[in-house]
């Protein structure tokens, strides 16, 4: 599982991981336009965020609960304690940069709501810390140094 605020590169991490161990990948974002839709943006303007953070949670158990992929988990979904406890049984990988450089990220695409990564560090950095296994500074890592990394770990252990 790989995890980070806005703008970390989960997608593009995660995908390279499953391509690299032959899963399959799951993403929040695909994962809302199929079920309900729409962006995660478009979701939380038209239904608010928490109805947004819900509906990430739900991706995040329902890909838990199936077969054996690398999954790309929304940061709001480490807020609840089900998710949580959901993702002790997989290696969460987290993704992690400079508050100005998630920013920069966050202005590329239209797909994502517009929240600080200031604030929502503050309010979800202990549950990054509580759950993962292995951190990695993408703001001087590129994704295949990740993947790299990652797959030395795997390696290791």
């Amino acid at each position: 599982m790989v995890i980070g605020l806005m703008g970390s590169g989960k997608t593009t991490a995660g995908r390279l991981l499953a391509d690299a161990l032959g899963l399959p990948f799951s993403d929040s974002d695909p994962f809302l336009r199929a079920r309900f839709g729409g962006s995660a943006a478009e979701i939380a303007a038209a239904e608010g965020a928490d109805v947004l953070h819900e509906r990430e949670a739900e991706h995040v158990l329902e890909e838990l609960a199936g077969e054996r992929k690398v999954i790309a988990a929304a940061a709001s979904t480490l807020e609840s304690p089900v998710v949580r406890a959901a993702m002790r049984g997989a290696l969460v990988i987290w993704l992690d940069a400079a508050d100005e450089i998630l920013t920069e990220r966050m202005r590329s695409s239209d797909h994502r709501p517009d929240f600080s990564p200031t604030a929502m560090r503050a309010r979800r950095g202990h549950f990054f810390q509580e759950v993962s296994d292995l951190t990695f500074d993408v703001g001087v890592m590129t994704p295949e140094e990740v993947l790299k990394a990652v797959l030395r770990e795997l390696a290791a252990g």
